[in-house]
């Protein structure tokens, strides 16, 4: 009998635990506790009614079975932009971690539009999803609110101060001030920063380097450029910056993706990296390692910040805290091939 076919009938459907029961020559509730793993079926019964499954292609009804327990065991999670390899990097720790709770994650996107991303989160809230992951997400405060009151919610990449919304994130000033640093000590002195936009994290960056470059008494030739956190965002910043005269030797851009974008404008435009002007990333993907682009840049633990998020909502779930948790991640530099010494300071031996 082909999968999809019940035994009864043989039209086209979802086979139940009846016709599962029928196929096996069983009851129903032997199936049920044979189908939940239930110790007191013995050995024999239990292979007979799975390959009584098997060959109907039943699967568990898991709308009915949330129906009954009203939980779902599924988490939700709202990206906000699929093409930048950091989100794919926060996904691989959401589904390690969900996988090994015996949760499910279920992915949509919002294309880092707001309006999108309400859409995207409504849907998930439709869905019943147990709780909700938002990562990087542009929505305004009060409909991230609105959508807690409705279920455990955990913010990623993007400071909450809320009592009844969990975050984790890195330390975006910290990182910024880390990334002027880096520069400063190889000697550039004229620093730019191509800004992530309205981007989580973004006015945290901005402000982390706007910090560090007065600290380090060089504001007076130091400048932020409008970017977002797109390879044509970057672009666009290098050339918002070019149009300015008096080019930077090194510039901090906002991620990674938008580091490759701002290469290529530099490139494109006669500035060799590093020869010319250094550049660092923030977020240190996949993409910053690979060989050609060898991005020198500021790393936040990607699968960490989704694995924390987590077990952040199943403390919620399954252990019942009330009180919100806001977990702060430190960051790091990760040196590589898109800085150096300004080209003045090679060529004067300091």
């Amino acid at each position: 009998m082909s999968p999809g076919r019940t035994a009864e009938t043989g039209r086209s459907g979802h086979p139940t635990i009846v016709d599962v029961a029928r196929e096996a020559g069983v009851s129903k509730s032997l199936v049920s506790l044979a189908l939940r793993g239930d110790s007191r079926v013995r050995e024999e019964k239990r292979r007979a009614i799975q390959r009584a499954a098997d060959r109907l292609g039943y699967r568990p009804n898991a709308v009915a079975r949330s129906l009954v327990s009203r939980r779902t065991n599924v988490i939700g999670v709202m990206l906000s932009d699929l093409h930048n390899q950091y989100f794919v990097e926060v996904v691989d720790g959401i589904e390690s971690e969900a996988h090994a709770a015996d949760y499910r994650a279920l992915i949509n996107t919002g294309g880092r539009e707001a309006k999108r991303e309400f859409d995207a989160l409504e849907t998930l809230l439709q869905l019943r999803t147990d709780g909700i992951i938002l990562a990087g997400t542009v929505l305004p405060a009060p409909r991230i609110q609105a959508a807690a009151s409705a279920v455990p919610l955990v913010l990623v990449a993007r400071n909450s101060r809320s009592p009844s919304i969990d975050s984790v994130a890195n330390d975006d000033r910290m990182g910024a001030r880390i990334a002027v640093e880096h520069l400063v000590s190889l000697g550039h002195r004229r620093l730019a920063h191509v800004d992530g936009g309205d981007g989580a994290g973004a006015q945290a960056r901005r402000r982390g380097f706007l910090e560090a470059v007065r600290k380090a008494g060089i504001a007076d030739d130091a400048v932020v450029v409008r970017g977002d956190y797109t390879e044509a965002g970057g672009a666009d910043g290098v050339d918002r910056l070019l149009a300015l005269g008096r080019p930077p030797t090194g510039v901090f851009v906002a991620n990674d993706l938008a580091a490759v974008g701002a290469m290529h404008a530099l490139e494109r435009n006669g500035f060799a990296v590093p020869d010319d002007v250094s550049v660092v990333g923030y977020d240190n993907t996949a993409l910053a390692d690979l060989g050609h682009i060898d991005l020198t840049t500021i790393d936040q633990p990607r699968r960490h910040l989704g694995a924390t998020a987590v077990r952040l909502l199943i403390e919620r779930l399954d252990d019942g805290r009330r009180t919100a948790r806001h977990v702060v991640l430190p960051p790091r530099l990760v040196v590589r091939g898109t800085t150096a010494a300004p080209r003045r300071t090679r060529r004067s031996g300091r």
